[in-house]
């Protein structure tokens, strides 16, 4: 049997970096190729959608073939994506091309997270999956600073020794890391364990035997106590940050005259994809701790405030437009410290709601409510911050967060939940 530390880290890599590309990296990649914020962020939500869904295929997954055999085959796909993006980046139709590239990327990676998540269960004992637990993590924040600070540094760079040739240089970048992928794959195609349990169970359940399976996990999931309130709180507890996400990211590119900060690549790729993630990283570190001593109910309010009341730095950042570097970077720390420090509670709501009777299904359906609270923002986010310009903007996110209050008021919790037993 080889060792977990022969593929685990390397396979969480894998799930975090093309998550990260379409979810991050196209914003950047879009706005340097010239589309305005509005069809940035309109294009881009849309890509949550094979997230939103995967619940729909995931039992499939879980008896058609392995997950093995699912695992390597997403991630050739991906590679392939990849070099799809970088080969119609410099083309006439770079638009549509590299579109249909990132949702055949989003989708293979929706696909690759349900069978990497279930083979994490089948391919380790009780014990190293809780001691893995925090390698995973690790390893799938590193893919994120790799993707949207890493890559884009170097894109920035590229274009400096290409004199400006923006879509050259974002084309070698892409076709970079889909050579790491063709890596990743033979890699995997040799480290992956066959464990006995990841068998093709074709012939184990008929179709009409699924079906019922599935209509049940439904049926279940509607009939929870509070099934109203959780799915209100699903939806909206991070409404704030649905409308900020993109925006945040396209306001801190943006040249100064259109009332952006101005940061070219290499600063963008240190100050979001390397401070942010940090600052997020140990904001969930935290949150777990606190929330493993006392409980998900006591920590539930200070979550709250942390999650929303740190957004109001954009709104210093709109006014003032600082062009002192340090200040920048504080400000994206704070928010994403105070993001990861909230999120913990979201997460593990997700958990409290999914217990009992199919909880693995369960929490499928809850992850795609929580895509599904990003799209929907996401959708119309770009158009709402070309009518009112970024200061008007950021003040409307913070007047939102009073959403966020709201849902959460209605909330019944287990005090017990969540402490160290």
């Amino acid at each position: 049997m080889k060792s977990p530390w022969s593929w685990i880290p390397s396979l969480y890599f894998t799930e975090g970096l093309p998550y990260v590309a379409v979810m991050t990296v196209s914003l950047i990649l879009y706005k340097q190729l010239g589309l305005s914020n509005s069809e940035i962020t309109f294009y881009t939500s849309w890509l949550y959608l094979p997230w939103v869904i995967k619940p729909f295929w995931s039992p499939f997954i879980d008896i058609v073939k392995t997950k093995r055999w699912w695992i390597t085959t997403m991630q050739i796909l991906i590679g392939a994506a990849f070099g799809g993006i970088a080969f119609t980046i410099p083309t006439s139709f770079w638009l549509q091309g590299t579109l249909c590239f990132f949702w055949l990327m989003a989708f293979a990676s929706a696909t690759h997270d349900i069978a990497a998540d279930g083979f994490y269960m089948l391919g380790l004992n009780q014990h190293n999956q809780a001691w893995f637990v925090g390698i995973r993590s690790t390893f799938y924040r590193i893919a994120t600073i790799f993707g949207q600070g890493v890559l884009v540094m170097i894109a920035g760079n590229l274009q400096v020794i290409f004199r400006n040739s923006i879509s050259y240089s974002w084309s070698l970048t892409f076709y970079g890391v889909a050579g790491i992928f063709i890596g990743l794959w033979l890699w995997h195609n040799y480290v992956l364990p066959r464990p006995n349990e990841d068998e093709d169970k074709t012939k184990a359940a008929t179709p009409s035997e699924l079906i019922a399976d599935f209509g049940n996990t439904i049926k279940t999931f509607f009939c929870k106590e509070q099934v109203y309130v959780g799915i209100l709180f699903m939806l909206f507890y991070r409404m704030p940050e649905g409308l900020l996400a993109k925006v945040s990211a396209l306001f801190l590119v943006d040249s100064v005259n259109k009332g952006g900060l101005g940061l070219s690549p290499q600063e963008y790729g240190f100050v979001q994809g390397t401070v942010g993630v940090v600052g997020l990283t140990l904001g969930g570190i935290l949150g777990g701790m606190c929330v493993g001593k006392d409980g998900l109910k006591k920590w539930l309010w200070p979550m709250v405030c942390a999650i929303t009341l740190p957004d109001i730095v954009y709104v210093y950042l709109a006014y003032d437009l600082p062009s002192n570097f340090l200040i920048i970077n504080s400000c994206i720390f704070v928010e994403q410290f105070g993001y990861g420090f909230g999120f913990t509670a979201y997460m593990l709501y997700l958990i409290y709601y999914s217990r009992g009777n199919y909880k693995t299904s369960h929490y499928a359906l809850c992850t795609a409510f929580m895509a599904l609270s990003m799209m929907i923002p996401g959708l119309f986010s770009g158009d709402l911050q070309e009518l009112v310009g970024y200061r008007t903007f950021f003040v409307i996110v913070m007047a939102f967060c009073s959403v966020t209050y709201l849902v959460t008021s209605f909330l019944k919790i287990d005090p017990t939940f969540g402490k160290k037993e």
